[in-house]
């Protein structure tokens, strides 16, 4: 069998101790944020990708040794299991190469080859398929004729030995694998539209008549063609030229100075279209949508990411408008906490225009509730509500555009039904939109992933894989941030490391019923939340004003000792200690180094004495929409425009400009120098500047550049240290053929990739 740890260090060139010591902490009910933050003596210091890495790879190789398990069983029941083929089996690596070693032996429903043996035709078979020069294959197959077999003439003789002859081609290892490589090598996706579909399936027009080598497309046309023959628009072949692979089966098995050359030729041609080519363009299409999946979802969670670390406005005062014209703007008011203390409906755009009372209104509730910042949705009505709040002229109140995107789902969730039992849906969307401003993190892991609005072909692909990669996401940036017992969700509260819903529940429970949390130590009364549990959970979790100001740092109460020896070795509380700066550099670590806690864990207990329970997301910065340009129809080429990045594919990068339709910035035109990741340029939410370079207002297309414009940096803000788990191939990154084609205008290049996009 495969020692699983060693193959693990081989693949991701680490110790087979820290593979080992991992896979322990995982198997015991670890979390990947706990051990990447709590256990680096242990793990040697692995972060987080790492950790993630140990965890998919061992159960990926222990679903092999799980499959292997049931084939040899199989064909040890079967009475055929030798040594030598236990070794192969035992030996193998690959999930597919194990299957091509069970193939022969795998139960078959009845097949042309089956019937053919049971006609006595497979000793025929074998001497046509032996080297002997001196046969006469056309009377060898006259002994085979036996009308009460159904088998009347030589050439249903001959046809019989070729079926066992093709069916033996179709299992044989060698084949299936030299063949495998040429599927992947040279095989090329061939689409065609299917006749009368043209008008249909207008938006998959770049595909009516496209091929493309299957190892070099990248994920968003694979899904995207995948996409297109599900909907029955156009046809779609996963293979090689056909001479081509006729050629390689011909050179393996074909000998033509045999008398049975053509029989096996003959066989060879059937094996490849009957069996073969099903076979291999079966497992082509597998592999390329697998790495399509990987790569979109990996776009899907850096978008995340990036969009859950935004930066929060803070415990601020919030007024929300979500914008409208018919049925109005819905208010609401939120405290410091994002409580509810109001809501109301005012009139300031058409139909109604009722400005002066809509006026009246707002000022009233900005001045009755001490209001400090007004968020406004970016859905419809957006600009025209926010020139109506920024004409008001409330002097110390920030107005701030929010994205919205997901409120419309939260707003009809049970989430928000059971918050707001008693209010509509309008009410609780604009309530997100307030809380979204004040805590994006916060807010958004109410709402699931797939629907905030950053994916890319997010329902094409894996859904499993996909739900996995994003709560991994969520998990880590809650973690990371860290959470507020006495505030947070249980929503928040269930991707804390060690918790989950039900055990978060009973958090918001105990808290409801016996007033804020105190201590960290109080935790361990919650039901359920025993010992391992609050292991788990208690370094991300933050007590305000706590008793013990441990409780409000990152600071894990299994270190609390440690920190108290600190203290008073210098002859301070701990309380002076995390104050006083000048005590943090009078500590040696190395004093305090113990077979349990190494210098790794005294470094970040030290980083976090001088900045406890820091958050580490930016600091807000307000932004602020070109004024006077507000619909598509305002803009122009060669405009300069302030804009926010909303979504980040491969191909590009789209911007909000504030005219209810986003721009893209496509690859080709985010920075003065080349580049292969827009990644290396932007991040979701990011503030940028950008230039019209073409807009097309029937379609409402708008081509945006970033070149050579003041005030876009070279690498996004921020991204400095932090782990990016899913990088891409750069052989799909850099794969542009038909977006990079300068014959193509600017306005062709944006239809397209945005058609492809939707």
């Amino acid at each position: 069998m495969v020692n699983i740890t060693q193959k693990i260090a081989q693949l991701l060139s680490i110790s087979e101790k820290q593979v080992s010591a991992t896979l322990e902490l995982l198997d015991d009910g670890a979390t990947v944020p706990f051990i990447s933050r709590y256990r680096k003596e242990v793990t040697g210091s692995l972060d987080e990708v790492q950790v993630a890495e140990i965890r998919d790879k061992a159960q990926q190789l222990r679903e092999l040794e799980k499959r292997k398990e049931s084939i040899l069983k199989s064909i040890e029941d079967q009475g055929k299991l030798t040594d030598a083929l236990k070794n192969k089996i035992l030996a193998t690596e690959t999930m597919s190469v194990l299957e091509d070693l069970y193939l022969p032996y795998k139960p078959k429903r009845k097949t042309r080859a089956s019937i053919a043996k049971e006609r006595g035709l497979e000793p025929l078979a074998d001497t046509i398929a032996s080297p002997d020069l001196s046969t006469d294959i056309v009377e060898e197959a006259k002994k085979y004729i036996d009308p009460e077999k159904d088998v009347t003439d030589v050439e249903k003789a001959l046809a019989g030995a070729r079926d066992i002859i093709a069916e033996r081609l179709n299992e044989d290892q060698e084949t299936r694998a030299e063949m495998r490589k040429l599927f992947m090598k040279k095989g090329s996706f061939k689409a065609k539209v299917i006749p009368g579909k043209e008008n249909e399936g207008a938006k998959y027009k770049d595909y009516f008549d496209w091929t493309e080598n299957v190892e070099k497309a990248p994920s968003h046309r694979v899904l995207a063609m995948r996409r297109a023959e599900k909907e029955m628009i156009i046809s779609l072949d996963c293979s090689p030229e056909e001479e081509d692979a006729l050629f390689l089966l011909e050179d393996l098995h074909v000998d033509q100075r045999t008398p049975s050359a053509d029989q096996i030729q003959l066989a060879v041609k059937d094996a490849y279209k009957r069996l073969l080519k099903p076979s291999m363009e079966t497992e082509s299409r597998l592999a390329s949508k697998k790495n399509a999946d990987e790569e979109a979802i990996g776009v899907f969670a850096e978008n995340l990411r990036q969009l859950l670390l935004a930066a929060p406005l803070g415990q601020k005062r919030v007024l929300a408008l979500d914008p409208g014209f018919r049925t109005g703007c819905k208010v609401v008011c939120l405290d410091r906490q994002g409580k509810l203390l109001e809501d109301a409906v005012i009139y300031p755009n058409e139909p109604q225009r009722k400005v002066a009372e809509s006026a009246a209104l707002i000022s009233h509730l900005v001045a009755k509730h001490n209001i400090e910042a007004i968020a406004v949705g970016n859905g419809t009505a957006s600009r025209e509500t926010e020139s109506f709040a920024r004409n008001l002229g409330l002097s110390g109140v920030q107005i701030v555009v929010v994205n919205e995107s997901g409120a419309s789902i939260y707003s009809a969730s049970e989430t928000a039904r059971d918050e707001f039992p008693d209010k509509d849906v309008t009410v609780r969307g604009a309530v997100s939109i307030g809380r979204r401003l004040m805590d994006p993190l916060a807010e958004l892991v109410k709402i699931d992933p797939k629907s905030i609005g950053v994916g890319q072909y997010q329902h094409d692909v894996d859904q499993t894989a996909l739900k996995g990669s994003l709560d991994d996401v969520v998990m880590s940036c809650v973690n990371a941030v860290g959470v507020e017992v006495n505030t947070a969700s249980k929503e928040l509260l269930s991707y804390v490391s060690g918790l989950g819903p039900s055990i978060a529940k009973n958090i918001v429970d105990f808290r409801n019923e016996n007033g804020a949390f105190t201590s960290r130590a109080q935790l361990k009364k919650v039901p359920r939340l025993g010992p391992k549990a609050f292991e788990q959970c208690a370094g991300f979790l933050r007590i305000r004003d706590a008793k013990n100001p441990l409780d409000s740092s990152a600071v894990h109460p299994e270190s609390y000792d440690i920190v108290k020896k600190m203290a008073e070795n210098l002859g301070v509380t701990v309380k002076e200690l995390m104050a006083d700066e000048n005590f943090h550099k009078q500590i040696k670590l190395e004093d305090y180094v113990t077979d349990t806690v190494g210098l790794p864990t005294l470094t970040d207990i030290l980083k976090e004495l001088g900045k406890p329970g820091r958050d580490p997301r930016e600091k807000f910065e307000a932004f602020q929409f070109q004024e006077g340009v507000e619909k598509i129809s305002d803009l122009s080429i060669g405009m300069k425009l302030p804009g926010i990045v909303t979504n980040i594919t491969n191909f590009g990068a789209f911007v909000d400009i504030g005219v209810h339709q986003d721009g893209l910035v496509h690859l080709s035109q985010m920075a003065d120098r080349y580049i292969s990741d827009p990644n290396e340029v932007v991040k979701v939410h990011q503030k940028v500047q950008v230039v019209v370079t073409d807009v097309d207002i029937a379609r409402k297309r708008i081509a945006l550049s970033m070149k050579g414009m003041d005030g876009n940096s070279s690498a996004p803000k921020g991204s400095k240290g932090k782990p990016n788990t899913n990088k891409r191939p750069s052989s799909q990154r850099q794969n542009k053929r038909e977006e990079n084609d300068e014959n193509m205008s600017m306005a062709d290049k944006l239809a397209m990739l945005q058609n492809r996009f939707k």
